[in-house]
């Protein structure tokens, strides 16, 4: 199904741009939220006041969440939380929590559906997006560390982990490198006697 779009829509598209959707996403979602209609010949004969009047919309919008899209990307985000021995949580850092730590520390009320990250199952330092509008998407950093340690803890095992990711990819392309053009080579197919 074709559908011209009335709003932005993350990871679709932007107002009066026409797209082909799943026509269950259009008539279940799409339509009924008002973010689109079909896009008839009629509705088509709109685009650009659609464009112009989006577009007004959303620099006005944007101008309005700069000062809080700044905040939310100098923001680091610690939790504490339960761990097994390789680094695995007992449980996960979720959205919800997230949204909830924000809340908290600058008095910024963020949906968790805004939140662009899945649940962090690991220890370590973490990024995740929150969709202001569809151009401000800053990160937040999340570090997740064991209780009873400090959040720098994480930041150096993260750190560590990284490095020893480099000096595998290092080893691997010293191995590639040794090989001579000979053997990269492979060897011509025999004919089948008869």
């Amino acid at each position: 199904m074709k559908v011209l779009l009335i709003e932005d829509v993350y990871k679709l598209g932007r107002a009066g741009e026409v797209k082909k959707v799943a026509n269950g996403y259009g008539r279940n979602y799409l339509i009924p939220q008002g973010l689109a209609v079909i896009a008839t010949t009629e509705a088509l004969k709109q685009v650009e006041f659609i464009r112009a009047k989006a577009d007004v919309n959303r620099a006005q919008l944007n101008k309005e969440m700069e000062s809080v899209a700044k905040v939310l990307s100098d923001l680091t985000l610690t939790f504490p939380v339960k761990a097994g021995e390789t680094g695995k949580l007992y449980g996960s850092v979720t959205s919800n929590m997230i949204c909830d730590q924000i809340l908290e520390k600058t008095g910024i009320d963020i949906s968790r559906r805004q939140i662009d990250a899945q649940p962090i199952r690991n220890l370590g330092v973490h990024k995740a997006e929150i969709r202001l509008t569809i151009d401000l998407v800053p990160e937040v950093t999340v570090i997740v560390h064991r209780e009873g340690e400090t959040p720098e803890s994480a930041i150096e095992e993260a750190q560590k982990t990284e490095q020893e990711s480099i000096e595998e990819v290092d080893t691997v392309v010293e191995v590639i490198e040794e090989i001579t053009p000979e053997e990269k080579e492979t060897p011509e197919e025999t004919e089948p006697q008869e």
